[in-house]
């Protein structure tokens, strides 16, 4: 047992909050110098689902002229049919409450379905365009089907996928790298509004489920989808060249902040609260930045020289000194 266990373990004792017989049989447990493979394992059967479906996706890429489209549908449509079979034989229904298989494994079985179907219904809108020219509903379709999933067998990596689907819906690229890169917000004012619409949505999605208890594990989930949307959204329009349009989008960030600020404390979420001091950096520098860049500093530039590397210091220090408060305060 290392000092940090020993020393928290001691506290607890020392409130009361355990008795004497219960420290020291937590005592020769961790002695026994136990560790957990659960995280490991639940890491390998996540990147083995995700190579199976890659390694699907390159098969159909290499062979579809000597497979045959029917016979690639069919051979999906098979297996996606033989993993829900086994998901929905074993699942305990659907509950309003947090629910997990009895055996984990089928966790990621209801992912790799998941995966096949939304491969599915794309190669099928792609090849024979059941849904016309709606490629929107080619979509929707798999983002129905992915909450559905999610919320009956209880799965997160199923809901990012689901809400993936609904930003792409809404004509969105929410991946990480394609957030910033494929989205062009500064020269799209409608996909801008989406873009904090859904966000918005997303967050008032999140209050209700708390309000009747669904799925209230799932709220973090939203609630960081919101926050990277709106943010970018409204950073990206930080800079536009219309006073109208940046100002709004300078309230709506300063909104977004202050709002997560509030609800990473109520959701104990570290990673709310750090995201949310940089998109909150980033907005306030470049409004900053807006305001002034009119007027003409060329007579003091060398005070700003000088200030500059003081003033980034000074942002970590302060950075640092944000988390360890927070961190200390949800800890109490």
């Amino acid at each position: 047992m290392n000092k940090f266990d020993s020393e928290n373990t001691k506290q607890l004792l020392d409130k009361k909050l355990i008795t004497e017989n219960q420290y020291e049989e937590i005592t020769a447990y961790r002695g026994l110098t136990i560790f957990s493979l659960n995280a490991e394992l639940k890491f390998f059967l996540y990147l083995s689902v995700l190579l199976f479906t890659s390694g699907i996706g390159v098969l159909i890429y290499k062979n579809i002229d000597s497979i045959g489209h029917i016979a690639i549908l069919s051979l999906l449509l098979i297996v996606i049919a033989v993993c829900f079979y086994y998901c929905f034989k074993n699942a305990k229904g659907f509950q309003k409450t947090e629910t997990t298989f009895d055996h984990p494994v089928l966790e990621y079985l209801v992912l790799a379905a998941n995966i096949l179907t939304c491969i599915f219904i794309g190669y099928l809108q792609f090849q024979y365009k059941p849904f016309g020219e709606h490629y929107g509903l080619a979509t929707l379709v798999p983002t129905i089907v992915s909450f559905f999933c999610a919320y009956y067998f209880d799965n997160k990596s199923v809901l990012t996928i689901a809400v993936t689907g609904l930003a792409a819906y809404v004509g969105l690229s929410v991946t990480p790298q394609d957030l910033l890169k494929n989205n062009d917000f500064y020269s799209s004012e409608s996909l801008s509004y989406c873009a904090v619409m859904l966000g918005v949505v997303l967050i008032l999605w999140t209050i209700y489920s708390n309000r009747i208890s669904l799925k209230t594990h799932f709220s973090l989930i939203f609630l960081t989808f919101a926050l990277h949307i709106i943010s970018i959204a409204a950073i990206s329009n930080l800079l536009h060249h219309d006073i109208l349009i940046w100002m709004i989008f300078a309230c709506v960030l300063a909104c977004s902040t202050f709002y997560f600020y509030k609800i990473s404390y109520q959701f104990k979420a570290m990673s709310l609260y750090v995201f949310m001091i940089v998109y909150g950096y980033i907005g306030a520098n470049i409004f900053l930045a807006r305001l002034f860049e009119n007027v003409d500093f060329s007579d003091i530039w060398e005070l700003f020289v000088f200030l500059l590397p003081i003033y980034f210091i000074g942002s970590i220090v302060m950075f640092i000194k944000l988390i360890k408060n927070f961190h200390k305060q949800i800890a109490e």
